[in-house]
């Protein structure tokens, strides 16, 4: 098992259920010709996010962590008129490609870009009542994924989805003595996650183009009813 099998496996998938996608394809070319990261979801794990959205019937969406705009244009694409999709990113050179590839995809309407840091800029969401959120994907620096997931919890409600990316980290996850500062926030994250009782959760290897990684996906509970 290799990483040219997993990828050649991707791209057989992506091309029976994706194909091409002028906008999608527009957006990873211009994250690439930037010099951005080379982090964005694939397409494949992209479509994933796209139908579990659609899934939980989500009207409001809040993404952490935007880079170029890719796994934004796959879930602004499951919202339906009147539907918003709010999306953070801390690096002004990565907001502006994103704009860019938003106006292209024709969703500049419905995405609502904040630039800043987002635990700067995840309590002025709150403080505007912008939630609750119903899908909420976190995808962003991992030694602050615990912070993120305490506010996404916070911005959500009974019933949302929160899923957050990266979660192996090429099996490190695993390491409880790892001094790396992502693994240890994805550990303290996970931690919180299996201790809070009003979410519901589990989190799956994945491997594939992007190599070996994982995802965690999180439901908020629906509340008890309430005794007489």
């Amino acid at each position: 098992m290799t990483e040219a099998l997993w990828t050649s496996v991707d791209r057989y998938f992506a091309g029976l259920f994706i194909g091409a996608d002028p906008a999608l394809d527009a957006a990873m070319a211009s994250i690439s010709e930037a010099g951005l990261p080379p982090i964005s979801v694939s397409p494949n794990q992209g479509k994933l996010l796209h139908l579990m959205a659609r899934m939980c019937g989500a009207r409001k969406i809040l993404e952490i962590g935007t880079l170029g705009g890719y796994s934004t244009i796959w879930l602004a694409r499951t919202l339906s008129i009147g539907g918003k999709l709010v999306t953070l990113e801390a690096m002004p050179k990565h907001a502006d490609i994103a704009r860019s590839n938003f106006v292209r995809a024709g969703l500049s309407n419905m995405i609502d870009l904040r630039l800043g840091p987002a635990l700067e800029t995840l309590p002025k969401l709150h403080a505007e009542g912008a939630g609750p959120f119903d899908f909420v994907f976190i995808d962003a620096d991992k030694p602050s994924n615990p912070d993120y997931f305490a506010w996404a919890l916070k911005l959500s409600r009974p019933g949302s989805v929160i899923v957050i990316d990266n979660v192996v980290r090429d099996g490190r996850v695993t390491d409880a003595s790892s001094t790396a500062a992502d693994v240890q926030g994805i550990r303290r994250m996970n931690e919180m996650i299996a201790k809070e009782p009003r979410v519901s959760a589990t989190a799956m290897q994945v491997v594939g183009s992007k190599g070996y990684d994982g995802l965690a996906v999180v439901r908020v509970n629906d509340e008890l009813p309430r005794r007489a």
